[in-house]
């Protein structure tokens, strides 16, 4: 059999008889012309290539030589020989893409098509501060983990997550949730776009067609839901949160630690209706550790245990990027859960639920939200002034706890036109609107977490310009 490589499929035996080193060269050439090796790659060691290719290493050497001297690679000492020159195959012309429109009715890419637009200064909602990413901890978590790790916790495991990071999850529920659970309830997930993915799943196979949401409640969860199949009926929210006598649904989806967008928080009343309500309650607690000007709010979960399926995640905790969440189901519902999950992926990536783990236990996650909530106030702080001196006709909502305000305008402000308005000046913002399936008051879904005070009061600066102009 001859040998060959898998690096760009090559076979020696395709070379003439003399010439390896012209046909290794030549082959290369039009890789790098096709665009198969892209400029900035690292070409095999020599010795590696050699191997695979049952040749000298002074063919691969010389192949490498006359790419060097005609300007396709270069060295790089210990990173190696990398891809140098740009293809030489035609690339049309990139043709100027249009501002992302602001439609009344966004599309289920409406989020995507926003995140790509370019712009000065980003206050999108639900962003947290991505700089302050423990770096150092968790790789001191991660060498810790992979030091006493044995070779087969590296195999297929239980497709509810990591016992590790379960138990973690119970204790981390129980210290700062008031949540008492033991692990065999919970299930690792993706975010919580999975738990409600999987959440969906269960509650259609069980009969359940509809899950009300709050209004305005997040679009983002709604489309999420709506493409699983569930219908998502809107419930009105006011200062008190969910208005629970205008639920007419066997389920329901609520923020109550702090309601998104609004920011109000759920009161012992209407909690008390919701238990006597009966239904099946699913708490999206997705931002709940961050408060600043109040005292922490206990989660559903802890009152209702057998009525609540509680998702949360470390999204905004420490990065959306880290995929991980997770889901406690009552016990009626917990077995299909946990089959969904199974067939969805076979369970999440088991590596970083050791190392997410091993922060919740040493005490280095309450570390960094402490970090997070003293810059948190700070920038918050900033948005809140800046509002007051360049939007004096706003009025400023949920300011106790999250990583965003909600700002409200007079009827006539138009929040669509807004939003695209700002973004045309370099700022991004989502407009309240879109978060509404009736009719509520125009507003401004405004991030603060991600950047610092001068950027932030640059920011709403820029949108009162926008509003300027409007009027």
């Amino acid at each position: 059999m001859s040998p060959g490589s898998d690096f760009l499929l090559l076979d020696p035996a395709d070379a003439p008889a003399r010439g390896l080193a012209d046909w290794l060269a030549g082959r290369l050439r039009v890789a790098i012309a096709e665009g198969r090796l892209p400029v900035g790659g690292r070409l095999p060691a020599t010795r590696t290539l050699a191997a695979d290719l049952g040749v000298s290493r002074g063919v691969v050497t010389e192949a490498y030589r006359r790419l060097a001297e005609d300007g396709h690679v270069t060295g790089r000492g210990r990173a190696g020989t990398v891809v140098t020159a740009v293809p030489a195959r035609p690339v049309a012309p990139a043709v100027p893409s249009a501002p992302p429109v602001f439609p009344t009715v966004p599309g289920a890419d409406v989020f995507d098509v926003v995140r790509e637009a370019p712009a000065r200064i980003d206050l999108s909602p639900g962003v947290p501060d991505l700089t302050a990413f423990p770096r150092a901890a968790w790789l001191r978590a991660e060498r810790s983990v992979l030091a006493r790790l044995s070779s087969a916790e590296f195999g297929y495991g239980d497709p509810r997550g990591t016992p590790a990071l379960r138990a973690a999850v119970t204790r981390w529920l129980a210290r700062t949730r008031g949540i008492v659970a033991d692990p065999d309830e919970v299930v690792i997930v993706t975010g919580v776009a999975q738990a409600l993915a999987l959440l969906a799943e269960t509650l259609l196979d069980a009969g359940t067609d509809e899950l009300a949401v709050e209004d305005p409640g997040s679009l983002g969860v709604r489309q999420h839901l709506n493409h699983h199949g569930l219908a998502t009926p809107p419930v009105p929210v006011d200062d008190q949160g969910l208005v629970v006598s205008e639920l007419h649904t066997r389920a329901v989806l609520v923020t109550p630690a702090h309601q998104f967008p609004t920011g109000v928080v759920l009161t012992p009343d209407r909690r008390r209706e919701l238990d006597r309500w009966g239904g099946l309650v699913v708490e999206d607690d997705y931002d709940a550790e961050h408060r600043y000007d109040r005292p922490p709010v206990p989660a559903l979960k802890a009152a209702l245990p057998d009525r609540v399926c509680y998702a949360g995640s470390v999204s905004k905790l420490l990065a959306p990027a880290l995929r991980t969440g997770w889901l406690l189901v009552p016990a009626r519902h917990r077995e299909a859960v946990v089959a969904a999950k199974r067939f969805a992926d076979l369970g999440s990536t088991a590596l970083p639920q050791l190392v997410l783990a091993e922060l919740m236990d040493s005490g280095e996650l309450e570390k960094h939200l402490r970090l997070l909530r003293r810059r948190h106030v700070r920038r918050r702080d900033a948005m809140t002034r800046a509002i007051a001196d360049h939007l004096p006709g706003a009025r400023v909502h949920g300011v106790a706890a999250g990583l965003y305000l909600t700002v409200t305008f007079p009827d006539d402000v138009p929040d669509t036109d807004l939003a695209a308005a700002a973004l045309d000046l370099g700022v991004k913002a989502q407009p309240l609107s879109w978060h509404a399936q009736r009719p509520t008051r125009p507003g401004l879904v405004l991030g603060y977490a991600a950047n610092p005070g001068s950027v932030l009061t640059e920011g709403i600066a820029t949108i009162a310009q926008a509003l300027h102009q409007l009027r």
